[in-house]
């Protein structure tokens, strides 16, 4: 019942821009912290941004400047504007739901490839 499906994924040269969104459904969506994942097959899983309940928002240094992340809460939907896009940002992207507190939920989208090539 619970889901997060992102969309906006492709392939974008470098410089360019797209926006990911991710609509949540069955869980109240304001009660839990969302963020946005990438996975490279080279590399870790790296945590990308995280916006929580309230509005704060983190960004990973790698993409500090360049990339935004926003929610809104009546469309049940969390956005990820990315800007300058290099190689390196190519990527699985994942978005995933925790909802604060001892036993929280926590709950994970399928995932949209972004591809930066020239």
């Amino acid at each position: 019942q619970v889901q997060l499906v992102e969309s906006g994924g492709g392939l974008v040269q470098p410089g360019g821009s797209l926006r990911l969104s991710c609509v949540a459904s069955g869980i109240i969506f304001s009660r839990y912290g969302m963020g946005w994942y990438r996975h490279a097959p080279e590399n870790q899983r790296e945590l990308v941004a995280v916006i929580g309940r309230g509005g704060s928002t983190n960004v990973a240094d790698s993409v500090k400047g360049r990339f935004t992340i926003s929610r809104d809460n009546p469309k049940n939907t969390v956005y990820l504007q990315m800007n300058s896009l290099k190689p390196e940002d190519t990527a699985a992207y994942y978005c995933h739901a925790y909802e604060v507190g001892l036993r929280g939920s926590e709950y994970w989208g399928q995932g949209t490839q972004v591809t930066v090539s020239s």
